[in-house]
This record gives structure tokens, sequence and C-alpha cells, in this order.
């Protein structure tokens, strides 16, 4: 079964950074894409960043453009998302999830996920 791990979320003041990391394993998938996904109380999960693990091009939610970063270390299997300047609207549990095929920001296009990892940011 495939599994994935998120790890880094915490409380950070307005302002901070975080980052999160998503380590992958158990999959067989050649050509797959990793995304991170979150969701406030009340509110529909959202598409936060994705990468391709085939040619590291990636996508960005535009509230987090300019802000977050994603990156991969497929070596490690793990893909993390750099979060700057974050303000209290990106308070939520984020989440990593894999699919086989193309990156897309669509959470219903993902097979596999992560338990989650909370974010919360302060005032």
């Amino acid at each position: 079964e495939v599994q994935l791990v998120e790890s880094g979320g915490g409380l950070v003041q307005a302002g901070g950074s975080l980052r999160l990391s998503c380590a992958a394993s158990r999959f067989t998938f050649d050509d797959y894409a990793i995304g991170w996904f979150r969701q406030a109380p009340g509110k529909e999960r959202e598409g936060v960043s994705c990468i391709a693990s085939s040619d590291g091009g990636t996508y960005y939610a535009d509230s987090v453009k300019g802000r977050f970063t994603i990156s991969s270390d497929n070596a490690k299997n793990t893909v993390y998302l750099q979060m700057n300047s974050l303000k209290p609207e990106d308070t939520a549990v984020y989440y990593c999830a894999i699919r086989q095929g193309r990156r897309v920001l669509d959470f219903l296009e993902y097979d596999y996920w992560g338990q989650g990892t909370q974010v919360t940011v302060s005032s």
C-alpha cells in the first residue's frame, strides 16, 4: 500500500515560515505527481501546489504564488513545501497526495493521501 507521511507543521506568527515534508514510499509509478492540499475548518479541500516527477514541472494556486515553493528530492522520494510570508488565512490541515500521471491541482484526481499536518498562523 502506498504510504505518504507529512511533517513540519506547527504554529507560526504571521509573516513567518515553515517547511513541510512529504515522504512517499511503497509505490511503483514511474511517472507521477505529488501535490499539496489544504483544508480549513468548514471549507472544501483546495489545491496548493504540485510537482511532476518527470520534469519537475509545478503548479501553484494563485493564493500562494510568490510565497510558497514546492521542490522534490527524487532520490529520497520526498517533496517539500517551503512556505514564506505566512498569513492567518493559510491556517489549515495540509495534506500531500500522489497520483500516477501528469500534475494537476484537483484533489479529486489523487489516489493516495497522507494523514495531514496542522499549520496554524497567528495574527
